[in-house]
């Protein structure tokens, strides 16, 4: 793929002008964007890929999945060690399993189309104008900055809020069945937990409950930090990809290697994309 010419005939430029996001379209997906944030903590860009370019991203993906590094066990909603001097039927002490590969960024050839769009200038200023929350950075993390995520039969995520502000996602491939993405919108606040809220839908409750379709080429900016939010069990032969790229408020983000070492299992990155998997040097140098 031949740098922004390939990305040209990947995106629908017509739908999302990214090279004009001044003009009337650009400031019309950014206005549409900023008001779904507003309203769900969601916002959804349909068709951002274009059909060929779903197929050439799944190409890719496929080749891509052989890396990931599967994780999994149990954890609780709050992706944190669990306080267990809390009564046993506090929401900090529920625990359901999870279950997913990741692709790290150190193994994503350059030439990798789903790299090539996270690198690219005019998607970092997409989302940067999207969340207006001042000038965005791309993680420096070897690791986390960009992932394929790679879900497979059994696999799901447990009921969880995120620990960082937003994530920005883009749909490749869907599962045969289950995979969807179910969303309790505002759940809490930075001042109320509202945990007999969570707790009703920890139980099991739909109520409030919303699921994000999950089709291929959807571009999602999702601000999870007060959101509960589930990828539902995964079932059927069919891998289910989504890309994640990483970006932040502020520069030099990087992961611990704790965290490294459980989704990616190494904690010293390859300093450039192995051609070939099983790489020949393995750990890396």
């Amino acid at each position: 793929m031949d740098g922004d010419k390939g990305l040209f005939d990947l995106i629908d430029l017509v739908r999302y002008p990214l090279a004009d996001l001044s003009g009337p379209g650009g400031r019309s997906v950014i206005a549409g964007a900023r008001s779904q944030l507003a309203a769900t903590g969601a916002a959804e860009l349909p068709g951002f890929i274009n059909a060929g370019g779903v197929a050439i991203l799944i190409a890719d993906a496929e080749g891509l999945a052989p890396r990931a590094h599967h994780s999994g066990g149990e954890g609780t909603a709050y992706l944190e060690f669990p306080d267990f001097s809390l009564p046993k039927e506090h929401p900090r002490l529920q625990f359901a399993p999870y279950g997913v590969g990741a692709v790290g960024y150190d193994v994503i050839p350059r030439t990798s189309p789903l790299r090539l769009i996270y690198e690219w200038d005019a998607m970092l200023e997409l989302i940067a104008a999207i969340l207006d929350r001042g000038p965005l950075y791309r993680y420096a993390d070897p690791f986390g900055a960009l992932n394929l995520a790679v879900m497979t039969d059994g696999d799901q995520l447990q009921w969880h809020f995120d620990q960082t502000d937003f994530v920005v996602s883009l749909a490749i491939q869907s599962a045969d069945r289950g995979g969807d993405f179910e969303v309790a919108p505002r759940i809490r606040s930075a001042d109320d937990e509202h945990y007999p809220e969570v707790a009703e839908v920890l139980a099991g409750s739909t109520e409030g409950v919303v699921t994000l379709p999950m089709t291929p080429g959807t571009l999602l900016i999702f601000e999870g930090r007060h959101s509960l939010h589930r990828v539902s069990p995964i079932r059927g032969p069919r891998l289910r990809h989504v890309g994640l790229l990483a970006y932040d408020t502020k520069p030099g983000t990087v992961g611990s290697d704790l965290l490294r070492k459980d989704r990616y299992g190494r904690t010293t990155a390859f300093p450039d994309p192995p051609d070939s998997w099983p790489p020949d040097s393995w750990p890396p140098a």
